[in-house]
């Protein structure tokens, strides 16, 4: 059975690169436009892996990925954030909300998938 990854992003051009990647690597996935329409997206389904923006509107991804990690079923999903930050501070918020991952955009889709199947658990 495919792996399931919810890609995060308001850019929806972003999400469609990812999605294709993803898609190619035999993973389905689930697209939300921010952090709000995501949380509405994890309402208990198995999903593997969450791909996130930071800078997004409504709701960040900082704080989604807070809000996900105290949801029981997702406590233990893996995250990576998908962002133009580089910053060193942005990457340790991210990784005490608990990010696994910081990739920095433009991405190699190769890169992305690398990534994700270092996390993904078979």
């Amino acid at each position: 059975m495919a792996k399931t990854i919810l890609i995060v992003d308001d850019s929806a051009s972003l999400r469609q690169v990812v999605g294709i990647a993803l898609r190619g690597g035999g993973y389905e996935v689930i697209e939300a436009c921010d952090g709000r329409d995501a949380l509405t997206k994890l309402n208990g389904q198995k999903i593997h892996l969450i791909i996130s923006d930071v800078n997004m509107p409504n709701m960040d991804g900082i704080t989604f990925v807070k809000s996900a990690k105290q949801l029981p079923a997702y406590k233990f999903t893996p995250v990576i954030m998908l962002t133009t930050e580089a910053g060193e501070n942005r990457k340790q918020e991210g990784q005490a909300a608990g990010a696994k991952a910081w990739v920095v955009k433009p991405f190699q889709p190769a890169q992305m998938l690398s990534a994700v199947s270092k996390l993904i658990m078979p």
